[in-house]
C-alpha cells in the first residue's frame, strides 16, 4: 500500500508540474508592441507677428481612431489595424502634439497653449479628425497616406466662429510596410497642419462681443 501511495503521490506532483510548466507563458506580461513614432516636419521660418493668443482643443476623433493603433483601409471600405503595431500614444494626442509644434515654430502668436492648461487666449482651435489611416486600392499592394482634418476657429470671447476649413493630404507610401505607412502618414499630417496653420494666422484679432 506504501508503494502505491507513493506512486500516487508522485503522478500528483509530476502532473502540477506540467501544468505549471505550460502556463508559464500564459501569466506572464505580454510582449511589448513595436511603437512607429510619426516625425511630420514643418517650415521653421518665422511668420508674421499676429496681436492674439491661440488654445487648442484636443482633437476629437471617431472611435475607430481614437486610439494608439494605426488603422488601415482594405478595398471594400473595410478598416482594419496593422497587427503587433501601435502609436506611442493615442492618435488625437498625436495630432494635439503636432498642431502645438507647428504654431510654436512659427513664433507668430503672442501665446499657443493647449486648451486643458486653462491660460487665457482670444481664440479656440477645434479639429475634427475624419480620416488618418493607409488605403489599399487591392490587397497586399502599397497604399496610400490620407489624413483629413475639419477645423473650427472660434473666439474666446463671446464663442462666435471665425472660420472652418477642411483640410485632406494623400501621400503614397514607399512599401507595404508599417514603417513606410508611418512615414507617409508623418508627411501628410505635416502637410495638413501647415495649411492649417496659414489659414488660421490669416485671422485678425478677434471682436469683442457685442453688448
Amino acid at each position: 500500500m506504501s508503494r502505491i501511495h507513493d506512486r500516487r503521490a508522485f503522478l500528483t506532483l509530476s502532473a502540477a508540474a506540467v501544468m505549471l510548466g505550460g502556463c508559464g507563458d500564459l501569466v506572464g506580461p505580454p510582449a511589448a508592441l513595436p511603437i512607429y513614432v510619426m516625425r511630420p516636419q514643418f517650415p521653421v521660418a518665422p511668420a508674421p507677428k499676429v496681436t492674439w493668443s491661440l488654445a487648442l482643443a484636443r482633437p476629437n476623433a471617431p472611435g475607430a481612431l481614437d486610439s494608439e493603433r494605426i488603422a488601415l483601409i482594405q478595398p471594400g471600405g473595410i478598416m482594419d489595424y496593422y497587427a503587433g503595431a501601435q502609436y506611442p500614444d493615442p492618435l488625437p494626442d498625436l495630432v494635439e502634439s503636432a498642431l502645438l509644434d507647428a504654431f510654436t515654430r512659427t513664433q507668430a502668436l503672442s501665446g499657443v497653449s493647449r486648451a486643458a492648461e486653462g491660460l487665457r487666449s482670444d481664440y479656440h482651435i477645434y479639429t475634427d479628425i475624419k480620416d488618418f489611416e493607409a488605403r489599399y486600392a487591392v490587397a497586399n499592394g502599397i497604399p496610400d497616406a490620407v489624413v483629413t482634418m475639419d477645423v473650427r476657429l472660434v473666439a474666446s470671447r463671446g464663442r462666435a466662429v471665425a472660420g472652418n476649413i477642411s483640410v485632406t493630404r494623400t501621400v503614397p507610401a514607399t512599401a507595404n510596410s508599417v514603417p513606410a505607412v508611418t512615414e507617409a502618414l508623418s508627411q501628410a499630417l505635416a502637410g495638413v497642419v501647415s495649411e492649417i496653420v496659414v489659414w488660421a494666422l490669416a485671422f485678425p484679432q478677434p471682436l469683442p462681443p457685442s453688448l
